[in-house]
């Protein structure tokens, strides 16, 4: 999970937002990977702790200088660390303002995942998170710097690229800005 943006459209640290059901946004977000995933890591600011947030110890953290810099130095963060110390065959790119995911997306996205391919969610024909890249995609993640995330990935292989249409809005529905609150 991508976590170490600095929420400049939202006016403040987002991630910390308490919602109505006293959970902030950050673990709202984690709460379907980290139910339904063997691995789950987290890019943040190098300056934070996963327990200065209050998640979950079993949370693998990921942190480099170079995050507050974009998305794409996020990504390439997490992957160098994943091509490492992981044996997954395949990666599902969550962002940390989109909680309202559900559980049989995810595992509709799942049933599709191998070393070999990206798994795109779309709802209604726009496309959604989470991404998922399988293994051989990695070291093209790991190169990534600047805030374009994964595109560059995406267009270099669009053999590769399964697209899955799901009903379910959750996959687009991020909080970037106070009016977004609205939709949880």
């Amino acid at each position: 999970m991508l976590a170490a943006g600095y929420s400049r459209r939202f006016g403040a640290d987002k991630r910390r937002l308490q919602l109505g059901d006293g959970r902030s946004l950050l673990a709202a977000s984690l709460e379907l990977p980290c139910s339904m995933l063997e691995e789950v890591w987290l890019v943040l600011r190098p300056d934070e702790s996963i327990t200065a947030l209050g998640l979950p110890a079993s949370i693998k953290l990921v942190q480099h200088p170079l995050t507050a810099q974009g998305m794409g130095h996020s990504l390439a963060a997490g992957a160098e660390r994943l091509l490492v110390e992981s044996s997954a065959m395949a990666v599902a790119i969550f962002l940390a303002d989109m909680p309202l995911i559900r559980r049989d997306s995810l595992e509709t996205l799942l049933a599709y995942a191998s070393a070999d391919k990206i798994v795109l969610p779309t709802y209604q024909g726009t496309r959604g998170h989470p991404v998922l890249f399988g293994r051989d995609f990695w070291p093209q993640l790991a190169a990534l710097s600047g805030d374009a995330g994964a595109k560059p990935v995406l267009q270099q292989h669009p053999e590769a690229v399964r697209i899955v249409e799901l009903d379910e809005p959750g996959v687009l529905q991020d909080i970037d800005i106070p009016e977004d609150l609205a939709q949880l």
